[in-house]
């Protein structure tokens, strides 16, 4: 079991945005967590990572108790997260955001490199020495989960990766996605069920704070009725 959380409830104030959510990620699978704004999906991310701790509950990564560790901690054991407003450095170039966040772990295989990454982006290497500000929102999104990489992540959260982007960038987005899913576990929220349905395993869906579903995502594409019930604006 790479991720375990077991009945997490998560506060802003005296909002209680998550009530006993459970769920649970096997090393090497891609799952993503479905439902409307302000279900809860972003919490979620935030709170396996350390920045919105919960008060009860447990987050158990790889085996260890990591509930309520500080966010660099978490990412220093392997978990990586792509926030949905993306925060690139803006006044830095492509390059020097890859590098100021590269990190390694004790006993990481060190295989991402600033030269795999544009070996494998190419449209990044074209804009090595561009700043952060003046880069489109695709190429923000691509910086920002390549840079997410430098620090040799064992587990990826990615919060809404396709927000705001085209649909030839989307296409991007998810072919990102199934490569990665082969070394990396993945969990990620996206709006679009046929996005996420299409480049996860597994889904799971939230309503109010709470899971209200789960199943595989060959299932999920065909049962309309809990699209319908969950899922439809």
């Amino acid at each position: 079991m790479m991720l375990d959380v077991q009945d997490i409830h998560t506060y802003y104030g005296d909002s209680h945005a998550l009530q006993g959510v459970s769920l649970s990620l096997q090393a090497g699978e891609t799952v993503c967590l479905l439902g409307r704004n302000g279900a809860g999906k972003s919490t979620t991310l935030r709170s396996i990572i350390g920045l919105t701790p919960p008060r009860r509950g447990r987050i158990v990564f790889d085996g260890q108790d990591i509930t309520g560790q500080a966010t660099w901690r978490t990412a220093r054991m392997g978990i990586g997260l792509v926030v949905e407003d993306r925060r690139i450095f803006p006044t830095l170039s492509v390059r020097e955001n890859l590098e100021i966040s590269t990190y390694r772990r004790p006993g990481s295989t060190g295989q991402w490199t600033i030269e795999r990454i544009f070996d494998l982006y190419p449209m990044l290497a074209e804009i090595a020495d561009r700043d952060g500000a003046n880069l489109s929102g695709g190429q923000q999104q691509m910086l920002a989960v390549a840079r997410s990489l430098m620090s040799e992540p064992r587990l990826l959260l990615l919060d809404e990766p396709n927000e705001g982007l085209a649909p030839v960038i989307v296409q991007q987005i998810g072919e990102l996605i199934d490569d990665l899913s082969k070394t990396t576990t993945i969990l990620f929220t996206d709006q679009s069920v046929h996005f996420a349905l299409k480049h996860a395993r597994r889904a799971y869906i939230l309503e109010k704070g709470r899971i209200v579903h789960q199943a595989s995502s060959e299932d999920l594409l065909h049962d309309h009725a809990i699209q319908d019930r969950y899922l439809s604006v």
